[in-house]
């Protein structure tokens, strides 16, 4: 099914599809025992805002980008939104940082000490502080807090300090802020989590109100654990907020989205697409949420941006009507050929004639490369402390 015929409904969904990128990917990151310099890594979030407008003017689908608190602290965040528009991009989503304090070793919001805890819900109020000074609308939460050995901590206590927390800092959200709260199965703690998956998340968002969200990031889960089912059943309950993308092949990879398993991101977008959860209405955060150890930072995630788009472009073409019928027939064979013959579609003519038709270069990635952004970034970053982990 190489050849094939979009409809405008399809063409029309892929226009509108919105993907945020990170400001850390744009910077120096690493494994547990090497983070690796590379050349032309911005050195403040002024470059990183710059890269990632980049992404957009050759993607057309990456218009916001993330900051990290306090990573991309800057004295005025007027500035660095007016910044931003220069740069054809805006500021998106806002993300807490808890986990890289030397108070934070036990915890921080669900640590076993009242000041801990307070210093870490006074940051997460920061950060709302931020997002009023940005128009940001969502603030990202994502808690290392946890136990590695067995009566190590009251378990029940930890969710109790952890809902006293989220209440304080869901009072302070404005009228048109939401919370999205992420969870992960481990690390760095590995005997409990405090937030270890969907469900407490859910849990603690059906609690808090409508203004709480939960975040899926793709790579936070055991191995073989079904993540579309996740989307279906929080699009069900309107409780999906946001997506971190990223692929993982054992754990918390952070590989480029799609890099892993493409079936599994065609999947998670079928359900995205049948949930009618894609278009910016939804109020779903599309996000990439990776580290580039290895591979170049911007050619990395102008190459997940593309992923992404297609699989949303193969979930778009599954062909609803045959997959319906054979559903209510019970035909399971012609159900999965449904399915798998979306899949297989090689969509990537398609989304070259769209570019084109949007006035952008049919191959991103070359384009980029021809542009020679990379030698003047390389010659002009060559100075100073590039930005990294923690910075």
């Amino acid at each position: 099914m190489s050849n094939v015929e979009p409809s405008q409904r399809v063409l029309d969904a892929l226009r509108g599809q919105r993907i945020e990128t990170p400001s850390w990917g744009y910077a120096n990151s690493g494994t547990r025992f090497k983070v690796f310099p590379q050349e032309g890594v911005p050195r403040d979030p002024y470059e990183k805002i710059a890269d990632a407008g980049v992404v957009h003017r050759h993607t057309g689908i990456a218009p916001t980008v993330s900051l990290h608190i306090p990573w991309d602290r800057v004295d005025d965040f007027s500035t660095l939104s007016a910044h931003a528009k220069e740069h054809g991009v805006a500021i998106g989503v806002i993300n807490s940082n808890v986990f890289q304090d030397e108070d934070y070793k036990l915890g921080s919001v669900c640590h076993p000490d009242p000041r801990v805890r307070r210093k870490a819900t006074d940051h997460l109020l920061e950060c709302v502080d931020v997002m009023d000074a940005t128009g940001a609308k969502d603030l990202k939460l994502w808690f290392s807090d946890g136990t590695n050995y067995p009566g190590q901590d009251d378990i029940r206590g930890r969710q109790d300090r952890l809902a006293e927390a989220l209440r304080e800092v869901y009072a302070r959200l404005g009228a048109d802020q939401r919370m999205l709260l992420e969870y992960k199965l481990f690390e760095p703690a590995f005997y409990t989590t405090d937030v270890p998956d969907w469900g407490t998340s859910y849990a603690h968002c059906l609690e808090l109100g409508p203004k709480a969200q939960v975040v899926i990031d793709t790579g936070h889960h055991a191995p073989g654990t079904n993540i579309e089912f996740i989307v279906a059943f929080l699009l069900r309950q309107r409780k999906l907020g946001a997506f971190d993308f990223n692929s993982r092949f054992y754990a918390d990879d952070d590989l480029m989205a799609g890099a892993a398993d493409p079936f599994q991101l065609f999947r998670i977008m079928y359900e995205i697409v049948r949930g009618d959860a894609l278009s910016t209405d939804s109020g779903i955060a599309f996000m990439l949420d990776q580290c580039h150890n290895i591979e170049a930072k911007i050619p990395a995630i102008i190459r997940s941006v593309l992923n992404i788009q297609e699989a949303t472009a193969k979930a778009l073409l599954v062909d609803q009507e045959a997959l319906t019928a054979a559903q209510q027939s019970g035909d399971v064979l012609a159900a999965n050929a449904a399915f798998m013959d979306a899949f297989n579609t090689d969509v990537r003519p398609m989304l070259a004639d769209l570019r084109e038709s949007q006035g952008l270069d049919r191959d991103p990635v070359a384009a980029y490369h021809r542009s020679g952004y990379f030698d003047r970034i390389r010659a002009e970053r060559a100075g100073g402390v590039q930005a990294g982990w923690g910075a």
